[in-house]
């Protein structure tokens, strides 16, 4: 049986012989090389379409969204008016068993700023001589958000005081059409009273044994 030269063992390769592996190695080299990057470049096809797809249909569902906020905007409205005159109604009355007696109220009350810049507004302010109490309300009571950003209008209403605050301590509530469960601890651990609409009536949602109102 006739054996090529580079199968013995220990023997160097020719220079021939190195430049024929060599050339081999390359080619088996490139090969991989262009295969990966026909699969590369298929794989940025396939992501490439599914990127338009998504644009698309993203769009599609912006254009209905901003159709539909359109069509029902003003019944929002009308809702959310209709829910702050609800709980407005003789609100006082569910603070019967703290000393704060707040028989005047005023909804939609605008801050400005030293600019004349509207701030923030409060949706429903309760006082009498002593005190004063900003009610936050929302359709639903379901976000941590809304308690902070809450925090931050009490601030502002203290750093911009509009002319029924001045001079009187103010604590906070928060009422919503549907308060949600797990929310309701967020609040009170933030100082707020909790309140939430039943029907055409509103309860104050009882507070914690440790509960201590919050004072700005």
């Amino acid at each position: 049986m006739t054996m090529t030269r580079t199968s013995e063992p220990g023997r160097v390769p020719t220079p021939e012989e190195f430049w024929e592996l060599f050339t081999k190695s390359q080619l088996e080299s490139q090969a991989r090389f262009e295969k990966w990057e026909q699969e590369r470049e298929q794989e940025r096809k396939e992501e490439l379409a599914r990127q338009i797809k998504w644009e698309l249909r993203h769009e599609k569902i912006e254009r209905d969204l901003r159709k539909v906020t359109k069509n029902v905007g003003g019944l929002n409205r009308s809702m959310g008016e209709l829910i702050e005159t609800l709980i407005a109604a003789r609100l006082w009355e569910k603070f019967s068993d703290y000393p704060y007696n707040l028989k005047r109220a005023y909804q939609s009350v605008p801050i400005f700023d030293e600019r004349h810049h509207i701030v923030t507004d409060i949706d429903i302010l309760l006082s009498n001589t002593e005190w004063v109490m900003a009610v936050e309300v929302k359709h639903k009571l379901s976000r941590k958000d809304d308690v902070d950003e809450h925090i931050l209008r009490m601030a502002r209403i203290r750093k911009y005081p509009p002319l029924e605050t001045i001079g009187k301590r103010m604590v906070g509530a928060m009422a919503g059409g549907v308060v949600n469960p797990e929310i309701r601890d967020y609040i009170h651990n933030a100082g707020f009273f909790v309140l939430e609409l039943k029907g055409e009536s509103v309860r104050l949602v009882k507070p914690p044994a440790e509960f201590t109102p919050r004072e700005w």
